[in-house]
């Protein structure tokens, strides 16, 4: 099959060894962040993700907020191995912050009421698009990029670092950099498992 996404989304890979050499100015790389947040689609036209872009010693300064976070509920036995997992993330470039703003899909909620337990669903649905849209792009770009979930246990140092809006949650963290190693195999199961066409 010859197709322009599909070929993108093949690309798109979990990579864990990072550096800082990036393709791409760090001017380059947060106008193409940007951009695809913006493309990606959102409930009623919502709009409701967020993106913080960190780069160097911000980027190190989230993760550092991680490292305190865990060392207060890791075994210390055990830490060196979180820690290692950690030093990879922060030897990106950068670390893109996925939040979702509640205001928005509260206004939802108000305006269309016959909707609204739906409203908070599809914004994670949002959310989850934006990230796939970011991370897509990036391996377009040849940036290497791995999606994380450490939130909610930085989140408060976080807010006050960078004055996040009461509003905003976070969803997911992207750190991001040059590929400094391969990919393992990507396996998938079964296609008569997962899908089922009729007609």
């Amino acid at each position: 099959m010859t197709n322009a996404f599909i070929a993108a989304a093949t690309r798109r890979r979990s990579q864990y060894a990072l550096g800082r050499n990036l393709p791409l100015s760090q001017a380059e790389t947060t106008a193409l962040i940007q951009e695809a947040v913006r493309q990606a689609p959102s409930s009623f036209n919502s709009q409701s993700s967020r993106a913080v872009i960190l780069f160097g010693d911000e980027s190190l300064k989230f993760w550092g907020f991680v490292e305190d976070a865990l060392r207060r509920i890791v075994p210390a036995d055990a830490f060196s191995d979180t820690k290692a997992k950690l030093d990879g993330f922060a030897a990106g470039a950068g670390t893109v912050l996925f939040y979702e703003d509640s205001a928005p899909v509260k206004a939802l909620q108000e305006q269309f009421p016959l909707y609204a337990d739906n409203f908070p669903i599809w914004s994670e649905h949002s959310t989850g698009m934006a990230q796939y849209a970011v991370w897509t792009a990036l391996a377009e770009a040849d940036i290497g990029a791995s999606l994380q979930h450490y939130n909610p246990l930085p989140d408060a140092a976080v807010a006050a670092e960078w004055d996040i809006p009461s509003t905003w949650t976070l969803r997911a963290q992207m750190p991001f950099g040059s590929h400094e190693g391969g990919f393992g195999e990507k396996t998938f199961i079964d296609d008569a498992t997962r899908f089922r066409v009729h007609g």
